[in-house]
């Protein structure tokens, strides 16, 4: 695990270019449930190339973002540059020395998942002051009843071409959607929220994105070659572009 979440780091350029931007109302809705103002102190886990650092810092938050990557570092503090108050360390947040003035959220987005199960909630309960909130959003692909059969088409290249694809894939579809499990000897019930973004990609811009994973980055040269010809042909019968329905979930609990 530890190979692959740092494995964004090869081109960060790529993942900088290719991901997409979290929807604006997401960070209002983190901001309203957090109970945060301007001039609060934030740590965010996992910064990777700012994809969530922009917004927080447009919001006047005061951010401190922790990044295992010193290439992904390097241009979350390029894309951060105009705000004074935010900077990026290059660090792992299991092991990272935390300050002593404790923080008023803890944002973790699209990383939480990479983090050491043992020790991620009792430390960001340690970054936080009383009342504090910890903030989680996870992305996932998700059902879309006219677009399915296309991602089917697609998973039977990725049965063809990658050993370690699933025999049977489900996209989950938005009503079933839950929030993670949440440590509640040390946080309250969390609220959860769900924003829904489409992106139309053409081929070469969604292969970016794929390339972009973790996963797709750690397959062979062969066999990443043999999916991403097969995705191609699926997307040219398309018409030359294709729609992915992504789910970006909000989880909010605050620090007993």
């Amino acid at each position: 695990m530890t190979e692959l979440r740092t494995i964004f780091d090869e081109d960060a350029e790529l993942y900088d270019r290719a991901r997409p931007a979290y929807p604006e109302p997401l960070f209002d809705e983190l901001v309203r449930l957090a109970g945060l103002r301007p001039g609060d102190r934030v740590l965010e886990i996992g910064s990777g190339t700012g994809k969530a650092s922009v917004p927080l810092a447009r919001r006047g938050l005061r951010l401190t973002g922790v990044e295992p990557g010193e290439n992904m570092a390097r241009v979350a503090r390029r894309n951060l540059s105009a705000f004074p108050t935010a900077n990026v360390q290059v660090g792992a947040f299991e092991s990272w020395p935390l300050p002593a003035e404790p923080f008023g959220a803890v944002v973790a987005a699209t990383c939480w998942h990479w983090l050491d199960p043992d020790v991620r909630f009792t430390r960001a309960a340690e970054a936080l002051r009383p009342g504090g909130a910890l903030a989680i959003v996870d992305t996932m692909h998700v059902s879309d009843d006219s677009g399915d059969a296309a991602f089917a088409r697609i998973q039977e290249f990725y049965e063809r071409c990658d050993p370690s694809a699933p025999d049977h894939w489900e996209m989950p579809r938005i009503a079933t959607l839950e929030p993670p499990e949440v440590d509640l000897d040390m946080f309250r019930e969390p609220e959860f929220r769900v924003f829904r973004w489409v992106g139309t990609f053409t081929a070469e811009q969604y292969l970016a994105l794929l390339s972009s994973f973790s996963g797709h980055r750690a397959m062979t040269p062969e066999d990443r070659a043999c999916l991403f010809e097969g995705i191609r042909g699926v997307i040219a019968e398309l018409g030359g572009t294709l729609q992915k329905h992504h789910a970006f979930n909000l989880t909010v609990a605050v620090r007993r």
